[in-house]
């Protein structure tokens, strides 16, 4: 990838790229890795794990290694993705709907209340607009496949779909783990009826249940000394094969030159090498290990592969693709098009927030807060919501120098927790 000075003379010269009024409009891959970690690639420096068709797709993409999700929670964190906003706007905040305490999960989940809480959930993202919804407005045809917690995939604004209403993806979930073919038939059928596409793809990989292919595990088994390590990491490549198969489907029908793929991870996983979940400061968490992810676009056509040492946010994701297709962003949208290099360029500051696994009140977003974040340039500061951290306290990190977030520095540097508590307060006050 070129280096961050070709980058910035690139910046300096781009305008922001969108179709013009009589190109047809770009197809749309969005392609959404569900528990994989920001460190767990090889063109991200991992000295283990095998990522070669995402290590190709960064290669030929305007890459962000320091992109970052507002929430590390799959549903929250997907439900951005859809929306551009954040989940205190779109008011999905946590996996699940309030639980009962003395219910146990698996019983809550086959409840009436859990269903009547997954339907607030998704009236709650019809309330808003969808990218599949607004791509509607310029005829193009949508496809979810794999992760899709609220409801049936049409209620997300989606013209085709796997997903039924089940919690998190039902038959979505086969995608990637038991075949592409749904995505293969629908590209081929949009193209036939020359309609624009949009496909979204986030498959339970490399999420548990970690059951890669045998060849896959035997290769990892001599390189870690945890199965669960080796586990994990066939896992990802595993997914990374499905990456390679889908952009090779591009080049294969010619469709890849005017085909925005956009690439990044729903939230973070650290594996644990004592047993199958994950370890502490990862998913779920107000770390890195949990809401970092790079972010990459691809769109031949139009865009200078580079690589940017700016910060990036999955909030901006919405406002690149339609910007891209020659829509506007909603006012309520607080990110960036990512194609602009004087608004990537100028900018400084990322926030984000985490919730609860299970929201406490579905209307109330605040009620469910954990802790809100900012990152201003290399310093990051954490601070928790003591309705639901009592014990929490204010964390500052230089996340360049110490990206594993050991050192705390609010103790020394007084001015850049007040400054940044400030931009906080001033993004979101709960």
């Amino acid at each position: 990838m070129k280096s961050i000075a070709t980058l910035l003379s690139f910046f300096l010269l781009a305008a922001p790229a969108s179709f013009a009024a009589d190109a047809p409009p770009p197809n749309v891959l969005l392609i959404i890795s569900d528990d994989h970690a920001w460190t767990d690639y090889s063109f991200m420096g991992h000295k283990t794990v095998r990522t070669p068709a995402i290590d190709r797709l960064a290669s030929q993409s305007l890459a962000f290694p320091r992109g970052y999700v507002p929430s590390s929670l799959c549903c929250p964190s997907l439900a951005s993705i859809i929306t551009g906003l954040y989940p205190h706007q779109h008011k999905v905040t946590s996996n699940d709907p309030p639980k009962p305490a003395a219910m146990r999960p698996g019983d809550f989940q086959k409840s009436d209340a859990f269903k009547a809480g997954r339907e607030v959930m998704a009236k709650h993202l019809e309330a808003v607009p969808t990218l599949p919804r607004v791509l509607k407005e310029k005829g193009y045809l949508s496809l979810q496949t794999g992760k899709w917690w609220q409801g049936h995939y049409s209620r997300g604004g989606f013209t085709h779909g796997m997903t039924q209403g089940k919690r998190h993806g039902d038959e979505g979930l086969e995608i990637g783990r038991k075949t592409l073919d749904p995505i293969y038939a629908f590209a081929d059928d949009a193209k036939r009826q020359g309609k624009p596409w949009l496909v979204w793809y986030a498959p339970l990989l490399p999420h548990d249940p970690h059951t890669p292919p045998a060849e896959l595990l035997e290769k990892y088994k001599g390189k870690t000394d945890s199965i669960h390590v080796a586990r994990y990491y066939a896992m990802v490549e595993w997914f990374d094969q499905t990456v390679g198969a889908l952009t090779a489907y591009l080049d294969r029908t010619g469709q890849a030159d005017n085909t925005i793929v956009v690439y990044l991870a729903d939230n973070g996983w650290v594996q644990s090498p004592d047993n199958p979940r994950y370890a502490p400061r990862s998913k779920q968490s107000q770390f890195d290990g949990g809401l970092r992810t790079p972010l990459l676009v691809r769109w031949p056509a139009k865009v200078k592969p580079a690589t940017s040492d700016r910060l990036a946010s999955s909030v901006d994701i919405m406002p690149t693709l339609l910007t891209a297709a020659g829509l506007r962003p909603t006012a309520d949208m607080q990110g960036i098009n990512l194609l602009d290099g004087a608004a990537v360029g100028a900018r400084t500051t990322i926030y984000g927030e985490v919730f609860t696994h299970n929201a406490v009140d579905l209307d109330v977003p605040a009620s469910s807060l954990r802790y809100r974040w900012v990152i201003e340039n290399n310093l990051k500061l954490i601070v928790p919501h003591k309705a639901n951290e009592p014990a929490g306290a204010v964390e500052l990190y230089d996340v360049i120098k110490d990206p594993d977030e050991r050192e705390n520095l609010a103790a020394k540097d007084a001015a850049a927790v007040g400054r940044l508590s400030g931009k906080l307060d001033g993004w979101w006050r709960p």
